[in-house]
């Protein structure tokens, strides 16, 4: 049954960034990360009171507290990242630049906990950088796009909003990459349910602060009921994945089902042919095999 959760997760991850997409057309990118934290905060604190882990409150350590916040700091940085990146770049690019991530926090675990990395992580490491690297080189019909647009506009400015979503995409990464590094130091004696609520919180704070920081609280008014929808459904399947992926955590041995976790790429390179028509070249398409097989690789011991 845990495979099934697994699968769920992956399922549910993947609709995010598509449901995420088409709630950011003409949404602010800040704005709709705060509406969709509510939506996600309320799925965290269900999650907390379904498995009674609000007991542990109590116990919680100054120190797992304060990497808790921190965790959740670079969470918030990495959303607000990630849905900017989604909202300037192509789905089918973004995307496996996120799931990078994971290469990078291998590497920082070696680092700093002395998680060895054997031959297995070795392959699939070069596998996901690899494939990452492959499905983000631009193809010719992207280049023709871009050359257009060179001519009705500067080429500094041309320059930069063409290559901006590649700098909030590898932001969003090496966040993500933090986050499971400090919450690795914050999650030590607290349930991890808990954990991921009390982050939560913090991301909540985080993006409403950035949302009237920098000023943007009138465009709250000026949301449109349908990205309004699209966004509330992102936090919901965000919600989902998260209640699948720790049942199935629960249940399931952890060098599987995060792995299956990871392949909600899949999930959303394909909803992006069918909702935005975004194809792949066939380098991408050899990117993506290699990301899948990278990630797959993991799973030898």
């Amino acid at each position: 049954m845990w495979i099934a959760y697994a699968a769920g997760s992956a399922f549910f991850a993947g609709l995010t960034s598509i449901l995420a997409k088409c709630g950011i057309k003409r949404t602010d990118s800040d704005v709709a990360t705060a509406i969709r934290t509510i939506v996600v905060l309320i799925f965290s604190w269900i999650m907390v009171f379904v498995a009674g882990s609000q007991k542990g409150i109590g116990g919680i350590s100054t120190k797992s507290l304060l990497f808790l916040i921190l965790s959740g700091l670079a969470t918030g940085a990495s959303w607000l990242c990630y849905f900017k990146a989604l909202q300037l770049g192509d789905i089918n690019k973004v995307v496996p630049i996120d799931k990078s991530s994971t290469v990078l926090t291998i590497i920082l675990a070696f680092i700093l906990f002395k998680e060895p990395i054997g031959v297995a992580k070795t392959v699939g490491i070069a596998g996901i950088a690899a494939g990452t690297y492959l499905m983000i080189e631009r193809n010719e019909n992207k280049h023709a796009q871009a050359t257009r647009l060179s001519e009705n506009e500067t080429g500094d400015t041309a320059h930069g909003k063409k290559n901006l979503w590649i700098v909030y995409a590898v932001l969003s990464a090496v966040f993500a990459s933090l986050t499971s590094i400090l919450g690795k130091f914050g999650i030590e004696g607290v349930e991890s349910n808990l954990g991921t609520a009390i982050r939560t919180i913090v991301v909540l704070v985080m993006s409403w602060v950035v949302v009237f920081a920098k000023g943007k609280k009138a465009e709250l008014a000026n949301v449109r009921k349908n990205e309004l929808g699209y966004i509330v459904l992102s936090g919901f399947a965000t919600g989902a994945s998260w209640l699948c992926y720790y049942r199935a955590l629960q249940d399931g041995p952890a060098s599987i089902v995060v792995p299956i976790d990871k392949l909600s790429i899949l999930i959303t390179i394909a909803f992006s042919y069918f909702v935005f028509k975004e194809k792949l070249s066939k380098k991408a398409m050899v990117g993506l095999v290699l990301i899948v097989a990278g990630t797959l690789v993991m799973l030898i011991k």
